[in-house]
């Protein structure tokens, strides 16, 4: 997997992250050796042996075959072979035809392999740290009475191969954003490329880059990627222009587990009530703040936008280095999202949306009937926020934007910054940052009279409409695996901070990965997750860039608060109108 073009950014690996999904492995493997060099009686165990050499190589993502088995159990062929073919029998390995004659193959450890693996290596961690310390003997205690113990039986497996490997000439090709999550499906090609038994090819692009390629792939006559990620604002463009196959189409969508989803990431990948894609990465924008600054200044975390500007003045100490908030403000694109968003948080979608229990209906916007709302009082209110904002961030703010508002608050010289769940390893990961475990996270601060909102952002995975016949159905079944509640798990276990279902927030060891997952979750069912402030109608992309460019205007002092929503709403209504024109 290459990632190509401008601008790419991947975000920092997870250092411990290998280590702890390979530590009981290895744990097990050297007290193996132990005991059977301490007692000569002792006869190697070629279950035991074969088995931990057939799951290192799966977790590593190296091909294993029936002579490497053989060759780890430590016993004479003969034996070896009897034990290999008990192994199969009992069902704990899966045998993939390596080759058109079907004599040669390669073996992988079954999904009962797995969940067996997975409740030993639980019950050996346990044991280890009841025995021999690590976590306190009475908080042991209290998870297995207060229900730790079942969370942990109920933990997502590992992936487990498809048992006949996928028919694509070439391999499977894949169009995505350049973000962190993205490049840690990069990071776990070799293993992907075991599961699904075909190699992948990654093509990985900056986000205007990316819609770019997918347009101009559509206009091919045959597709050259089998599977493309879709930014959510695009879906409605994408639907009505013919990027996308609805899903429905070429699969049985109970396939997926629907109602595991995020309702709001799901709802978003709905175009005219038909699926066009799979939320890969259901990725709010929070406010990340400095609970340690907070708590030294004897602020509580902000609910409210007149709280946020407290908090941004109390600790924005320039002298010192220190700015009080960063957030989206270079002009076009980061700065159009911040306006569609701000307007939310006072409770103003961008679009004449009917209000319903919980926020906005957005069902019915392929019928077309819906227009701007930018120049209303709400629409006022956000504008003299984001001025106000100004006062209380760093010099170089109307030059920020995805990337750029999160590296200094990584770095410790910004208090408070609005940013996706996906660039949380920017701080999460990296030890050395100040910010390492001392951010909250929070839906944004809601003005006067309006409901907290996280809007939400992120891609789905969805199969362009020009894939060939002949290669639909192992693109169908490539996308159920990078999109199941195993792969999910895998990618945070690798330093992703984004998941787009319910199941793996609530897995233990997603959880004691990071308490953003805990925090979106607990958002989700608040109905905070929301994606109505940025709807996916075919012109959101232009009203985006329309609004970032006029209110730039209007932070550098070009124009006041009123004439950049004037000729925001103008212009706006001029892309809907030529849209409608037969």
């Amino acid at each position: 997997m290459n990632a190509l073009g401008g601008q790419i950014q991947s975000g920092p690996a997870s250092p411990q992250a290998k280590a702890e999904s390979l530590a009981i492995l290895s744990f097990l493997d050297d007290f193996n050796d132990e005991l059977e060099s301490a007692l000569d009686i002792i006869a190697p165990n070629a279950h035991l042996h074969m088995a931990m050499h057939l799951l290192q190589g799966h977790f590593d993502g190296k091909m294993v075959t029936p002579t490497s088995m053989i060759g780890a159990s430590r016993v004479p062929y003969a034996t070896a072979n009897r034990r290999l073919r008990e192994m199969v029998e009992a069902g704990l390995i899966e045998q993939r035809p390596r080759t058109k004659t079907g004599k040669s193959f390669s073996m992988h450890p079954s999904e009962q392999l797995l969940e067996q693996w997975m409740q030993l290596s639980g019950r050996v961690r346990r044991l280890a740290e009841t025995r021999f310390g690590g976590r306190a003997r009475a908080q042991d205690t209290k998870d297995y009475y207060f229900g730790g113990s079942y969370s942990a039986a109920q933990s997502i497996p590992p992936l487990s191969v498809l048992s006949k490997p996928l028919k694509l000439p070439g391999g499977l090709r894949v169009l995505v954003h350049g973000d962190p999550t993205f490049m840690v499906m990069d990071t776990l090609k070799r293993q992907f490329e075991q599961v699904i038994g075909t190699t992948i090819a990654q093509r990985a692009f900056s986000i205007d880059r990316l819609r770019d390629e997918a347009l101009r792939n559509a206009e091919r006559p045959a597709s050259r990627y089998d599977i493309i990620a879709v930014d959510l604002p695009w879906i409605g463009e994408f639907a009505e222009k013919n990027v996308l196959m609805p899903l429905d189409q070429v699969m049985d969508l109970v396939r997926l587990d629907p109602a595991d989803f995020h309702t709001a990431g799901w709802k978003a990948a709905h175009w005219g009530g038909r699926a066009y894609g799979v939320p890969a990465q259901t990725t709010p924008e929070l406010l990340f703040y400095r609970r340690d600054l907070f708590a030294e200044a004897g602020l509580e975390p902000p609910a409210t936008t007149d709280a946020l500007l407290t908090a941004a003045r109390t600790l924005h100490d320039p002298r010192r280095g220190r700015y009080g908030i960063a957030w989206n403000a270079a002009r076009g694109t980061a700065l159009g999202h911040t306006v569609l968003m701000t307007m939310a948080d006072f409770g103003q979608p961008v679009l004449d949306l009917p209000e319903i229990a919980g926020g906005f209906d957005t069902d019915h916007l392929a019928r077309g009937n819906y227009r701007p709302t930018i120049d209303t009082d709400a629409g006022l209110r956000a504008a003299e926020f984001l001025l106000e904002l100004l006062d209380y961030s760093p010099p170089d703010i109307l030059s920020m934007s995805w990337y750029e508002r999160v590296r200094p608050y990584a770095a410790g010289s910004i208090a408070m910054a609005y940013g996706y769940t996906l660039l949380a390893p920017y701080f999460e990961l990296d030890e050395s940052s100040p910010a390492s475990g001392q951010t909250g996270y929070l839906p944004h601060p809601s003005g006067p009279g309006a409901s907290p909102v996280a809007p939400v952002g992120g891609y789905v995975l969805g199969i362009p409409a020009n894939l060939s016949p002949d290669r639909v159905p192992a693109a169908v079944e490539a996308l159920t695996v990078f999109t199941s509640p195993e792969a999910q798990k895998l990618y945070v276990q690798n330093g992703s901070r984004t998941n787009p279902r319910y199941s793996v927030g609530s897995d233990p060891e997603v959880r004691r990965a990071s308490s953003i997952f805990e925090a979106v979750d607990a958002m989700s069912w608040r109905d905070e997750l929301q994606f109505w402030p940025r709807p996916p109608v075919p012109e959101i992309v232009d009203i985006i860039q329309i609004c970032g460019e006029e209110f730039h205007d209007m932070l550098r002092g070009i124009v006041t608060p009123r004439d950049a929503l004037r000729k925001a709403q103008a212009r706006a209504d001029a892309i809907i109108q030529s849209n409608r024109i037969p």
